[in-house]
């Protein structure tokens, strides 16, 4: 299939979800929502009756042999390289480079595919967006909604791709946890660069042992984070990271929109924003005013999370298993 072409299929959650709530954003093709098992979710009409969903219920990985050592990348000049921790990763129920392929996998596979069809369906329509459409903002209502888990396997999915290099930016301030996560050392950051303390933000950025894939820290967190990142200087430099590298996709973990004001500011860079809805947590209420705060951003998809496994419903990553049996 071209992947300029959003796949349509006759019948699916999807089209019936857009007839029922009648909702339709030709610009903007849907996320697949990432599931999470023993979970009890809401229905859809309880989540959001008038924004699109498309349940994809699968099972948590199954353990799997600890994959051998990856090569590291040589680094680059100026910048800081860390091995990233596979067996925190694997811990934390996350992807890990180099496992075979898994339900989860196979689910951001299609997360991702989404949000580039997204970003190239706006550079073919305005040359001015495109670099600001490499630039995807994971967000969600509250906090403990999966935001930083999804953020995190989007970023590893990504970097996977063949013609892209992906920068994961940790701009949770108050409370950054992509390099805790991830077991990568604390450093200057993205706050250092906007207040000027680091001249320039590549200095701080964290080439790891995943070829493709960097990390930009939070940095030293400080009473101005928000003012920081609606001064001009902000807009220079968050352009900058996409400008820096055609090949370049920039994925930023978000405040929570409804705990903390810089998400709103932080919607207004970038060009795409991925809404990550808890099903058994996240009210409607809280989604309708998470997207109006987001509403900076013209492109916001949502990815359904924690949906529960149904016996016998779609199940990406089983053919893969079943071949390998």
């Amino acid at each position: 299939m071209n992947d300029e072409t959003p796949r349509r299929y006759r019948g699916s959650l999807l089209e019936r979800a857009a007839e029922q709530y009648g909702y339709l954003r030709p610009a903007t093709p849907p996320v697949v929502p990432i599931s999470v098992p023993d979970e009890e979710p809401l229905t859809l009409t309880e989540i959001a009756p008038e924004l699109p969903e498309v349940v994809a219920e699968v099972e948590a990985p199954a353990p799997v042999p600890q994959p051998a050592p990856q090569p590291r990348p040589a680094p680059r000049t100026g910048r800081r390289e860390a091995p990233i921790d596979r067996i925190a990763l694997r811990e934390g129920g996350m992807l890990v480079p180099g496992d075979r392929v898994t339900a989860m996998a196979e689910e951001f596979r299609m997360v991702k595919r989404q949000l580039l069809l997204t970003a190239r369906a706006v550079a073919g329509q305005d040359a001015g967006a495109a670099d600001r459409a490499r630039m995807i903002l994971v967000c969600s209502a509250q906090p403990d909604e999966g935001k930083t888990f999804c953020a995190i396997n989007l970023a590893l999915s990504m970097a996977a791709e063949k013609d892209m290099e992906i920068l994961l930016v940790d701009a949770d301030f108050a409370k950054p946890d992509v390099l805790g996560r991830l077991g990568l050392p604390e450093g200057p950051g993205l706050l250092d660069a906007l207040s000027g303390a680091v001249a320039n933000v590549e200095d701080c950025i964290i080439d790891t042992d995943v070829p493709q894939l960097s990390v930009l820290p939070a940095g030293a967190h400080s009473n101005s984070d928000t003012e920081l990142l609606a001064s001009d200087r902000a807009r220079a430099i968050v352009d900058g990271l996409a400008r820096a590298n055609p090949r370049r996709i920039v994925i930023f973990d978000s405040p929570p929109a409804l705990a903390a004001s810089p998400a709103s500011v932080l919607a207004a860079l970038v060009g795409q924003v991925m809404l990550v809805v808890r099903a058994d947590r996240t009210s409607e209420s809280d989604l309708r005013d998470a997207v109006n705060t987001l509403d900076g951003c013209e492109h916001i998809q949502l990815l359904l999370n924690s949906v529960s496994f149904q016996p016998g419903g779609r199940r990406f990553g089983s053919y893969y298993g079943e071949a390998g049996e």
